[in-house]
């Protein structure tokens, strides 16, 4: 394995384990009774028109989902009603993702600000691939599912540093 190929998949799997961490609110600091020092990486997103009515996503969205876009490796995550976007290079994003008005959804607010992910509309899933649809600039993007913390089949070997 290269080392290029080496440093990818370590990217992806960091990402992965931030996205399942942030997801899960875990966190560092505990402390001695077991109560948490700092608080949960997971933060609603808000907006003038306040929270979407968002349900839980189907069981189809769940999980890890891998993708690469402008030279980096984006994972997005989905684990019950929340969702998270973790890429090379520090972006990370937390929101909701489920049905809304018959439509899964997703929505994310972004640390660094980013606007590029923030609304989405899952316009297909099944096992292996997921297509979203983002507002603004980006458009589509095509997922693929990461299971058992491996990194998919067919992710390019080489990104820009």
């Amino acid at each position: 394995m290269t080392s290029a190929t080496a440093r990818v998949r370590s990217a992806a799997l960091a990402a992965g384990v931030a996205g399942a961490l942030a997801l899960t609110g875990c966190s560092g600091g505990d402390s001695k009774d077991g109560s948490s020092s700092s608080p949960s990486a997971t933060t609603a997103p808000t907006s003038s028109t306040g929270t979407p009515g968002v349900t839980g996503a189907s069981a189809e969205l769940q999980g890890s989902w891998i993708t690469t876009a402008g030279g980096k490796i984006v994972a997005l995550v989905i684990d019950g009603k929340k969702a998270g976007v973790f890429a090379t290079g520090g972006t990370v994003c937390s929101g909701t993702a489920g049905t809304e008005a018959g439509m899964r959804m997703i929505h994310l607010t972004c640390t660094d600000g980013s606007k590029d992910r923030v609304t989405g509309m899952v316009d297909s899933v099944d096992d292996k691939a997921m297509k979203v649809t983002w507002s603004g600039k980006l458009g589509q993007e095509t997922y693929t599912r990461a299971e058992g913390g491996k990194l998919p089949s067919g992710l390019p070997t080489q990104l820009k540093q």
